[in-house]
């Protein structure tokens, strides 16, 4: 396949690669190849292939990122594994990773990552054939951005315990109004949509009385309060709802069994956060990767990379991110395959938490006093510092370490559940906090 003329230019990008399941990954690649090559400013290209993020991001602002970004979703090669009907090429994952092989080097970070990672991969799943088609393409487009609205201030780690209320609307059967407060939900401030659980029967055990919704944010009642963190960012908040209103027609899944459909979000959420691979997950998120830091500690007149010791240390990182996407993979594959979400994600999850925290504390010690103080506009070592003290979080999001822990510890090994004296008990008889 050639390079489109510049004639014809605009109507080649209007339309998806032609990629599909068929395709070999060879013929895949080229085609990626060609895509880029027409697709994506020059300087662009040249930075990226010159110095890596760094180069690029002295040429690419943010503003002009996202004004090129529908160019990259109209191409299906942001979603690769979605169906074409939703925005993706319904390629299988062999061919995703070809393709992601030779995105990889342009740092084509997707927006909405919230949106294509946990609402679409639950709207794949859960969601009606009318809620697919209003909510993916425009997730995938990122013109309707989701955050997750799950966490409590008494409901954390234990999170079918939650208690924010779903009531029919006495006047309109057909809509629910929500009251109660979520918290620690990233990015609400920037969303138009929330991924809602919410308590819909209280008489019934916690995890059976829960329904999940797709909010609207941009309406009263619903009130969003950003929470500042360690490293000055505000990507958490809180979100007090009053008497929000939500459409039966945005109820995902079946009244009630709010909680199995929680389980697909949360397995993505686990996935997105262990760097599942394919281009759509946050590897590394709030840090850098390992092979960065192997050429960072090859650099300068006295390179750390001539210290044995630290040879060894990187290596066993990098060694550890290889195992960390063995068993993305195979969550992936679980997942495509049509299984139930296993407690894969939960050891990918696990593993990855662990390598990201001792990953960037690396990049400290290789950085050296570049990580304790730098002149401003050092963006670079900023950068550096903001992902040392951001990974602390992954620790926490997306389920805790211990919650992970005791996934593993019951569907892995076997062992028997926590005691819970409380349990087939209606949560309206719970004590709580």
């Amino acid at each position: 396949m050639s390079t489109p003329s510049p004639i014809d230019l605009a109507s080649w990008l209007a339309r998806r690669v032609p990629i599909d399941a068929g395709t070999e990954p060879a013929v895949a690649q080229d085609v990626v190849r060609d895509w880029l090559r027409a697709a994506m400013p020059k300087e662009w290209r040249a930075a990226a292939e010159r110095g890596g993020v760094v180069a690029l991001r002295e040429v690419r602002p943010r503003a002009a990122y996202e004004a090129w970004y529908p160019a990259f979703a109209d191409s299906g090669l942001a979603v690769a594994m979605w169906p074409r009907e939703y925005g993706g090429l319904g390629v299988g994952t062999p061919l995703a990773r070809a393709i992601e092989e030779v995105l990889a080097p342009y740092n084509l970070g997707r927006l909405n990552i919230l949106g294509i990672n946990l609402a679409g991969t639950t709207l794949l799943q859960w969601g009606t054939d009318e809620q697919k088609a209003r909510f993916l393409p425009r997730i995938v487009r990122n013109e309707e951005r989701w955050c997750q609205l799950f966490s409590e201030p008494g409901a954390g780690s234990d999170l079918p315990s939650l208690a924010t209320r779903a009531v029919r609307d006495p006047a309109h059967p057909d809509r629910w109004l929500v009251t109660g407060q979520k918290v620690w939900s990233t990015w609400a401030h920037h969303s138009e949509m929330g991924m809602l659980l919410a308590r819909t029967d209280p008489a019934k055990p916690k995890r059976e009385g829960i329904t999940y919704f797709a909010i609207d944010l941009r309406q009263p009642g619903v009130d969003v309060r950003s929470l500042r963190q360690i490293n000055g960012d505000t990507e958490f908040n809180e979100v007090f709802l009053d008497d929000a209103v939500v459409p039966d027609a945005d109820r995902i899944g079946p009244v009630d069994e709010g909680w199995r459909v929680a389980r697909t979000t949360l397995s993505g959420e686990r996935q997105m956060i262990s760097g599942a691979g394919s281009g759509a997950g946050v590897d590394n998120l709030g840090g850098r990767s390992v092979e960065r830091l192997i050429a960072r500690a090859k650099e300068g007149p006295s390179p750390a990379w001539a210290d044995p010791l630290v040879r060894q240390r990187l290596m066993q990182l990098w060694s550890q991110k290889q195992t960390l996407s063995w068993t993305n993979l195979r969550a992936r594959g679980q997942r495509k395959a049509g299984r139930p979400p296993g407690p894969e994600s939960s050891v990918g999850k696990l593993l990855q938490t662990r390598h990201n925290v001792a990953l960037q504390e690396a990049w400290v010690d290789v950085a050296g006093l570049t990580s304790l103080a730098h002149e401003p506009g050092d963006d670079d070592s900023h950068r550096l510092v903001f992902g040392f003290l951001r990974s602390r979080a992954n620790t926490i999001e997306g389920g805790t370490t211990e919650v992970q822990k005791n996934t593993i510890g019951e569907q892995v090994l076997g062992l028997p559940r926590e005691p819970d004296p409380w349990r087939g008990a209606a949560w309206a008889d719970i004590p709580r906090s």
